[in-house]
């Protein structure tokens, strides 16, 4: 039975975080004439965010790259020729962290990003426009890796309505529209990352991914912002139905 580990237990905060404290000083946005306050709110969080500045800085597309870096920094989950998927990648911050890790073009590991929408190209990488919560996602994602992958990644959130209900409920269904997915296309072993929002179905999941996986984490990165209500799940130890049953 899967292990659950959500505690940070008194370590130091991680060297990505670290690295960025202190470093910008604020900067105060005034409503503009026109603006909406909730615009006014977004743009000061912007402006005042300091791995919004590093991300420019180090040419990351999205700051949620410093959250696979530090989750990785922890879990120490992605290598050199690893088969990786990447769900919900556009932008791409987290695709150009995996080929940081994995160098798929120097190591003959694969690495594929999907996303419903268009995502700009990145070397090395097989950007596939795909909706997963359709039948033969699977199949087309099995048939392009070639062999079972090795992580799965998902960050994938579901369109904000305001509504914070609903918005965990449709998050969550894409939770396990990702643990579906992992099911039919990683190897025993493998490894799930994967975005979830606190809240009712949170712990539906986690029984689901504890009959799948050994051990089980629940972790919020220093790079998630405090007021959000994001975690992210580290399902390590994938034991497929052959696995268990022998």
């Amino acid at each position: 039975m899967a292990r659950h580990s959500g505690k940070k237990g008194g370590k130091k905060r991680k060297r990505v975080a670290s690295e960025l404290t202190g470093r910008n000083m604020r900067v105060r946005v005034k409503s503009a004439r026109g603006r909406k306050s909730s615009s006014t709110r977004w743009l000061d969080r912007q402006l005042n965010d300091p791995y919004v500045h590093e991300a420019r800085k180090r040419g990351y597309r999205s700051r949620a790259a410093f959250k696979l870096l530090q989750l990785d920094e922890r879990f120490n989950f992605l290598k050199r020729g690893q088969r990786v998927v990447d769900l919900g990648a556009a932008p791409g911050g987290w695709t150009q962290i995996v080929m940081e890790k994995t160098k798929p073009s120097e190591s003959g590991g694969k690495l594929i990003a999907v996303d419903i929408q268009e995502m700009e190209s990145l070397v090395g990488v097989d950007t596939l426009v795909l909706d997963i919560c359709l039948p033969e996602s699977s199949r087309t994602l099995r048939e392009l890796l070639g062999a079972p992958a090795d992580v799965i990644l998902s960050d994938m959130a579901a369109t904000i309505t305001g509504h914070k209900s609903t918005d965990h409920l449709r998050t969550m269904a894409l939770c396990e529209e990702a643990h579906t997915l992992a099911t039919e296309t990683l190897v025993d072993g493998g490894i799930l990352v994967m975005k979830a929002f606190a809240g009712g179905a949170h712990a539906d999941l986690m029984r689901s991914l504890n009959r799948d996986f050994n051990k089980l984490h629940t972790v919020k990165p220093d790079a998630s912002r405090p007021e959000s209500a994001e975690t992210y799940i580290v399902a390590t130890g994938f034991r497929s139905r052959q696995e268990r049953d022998s």
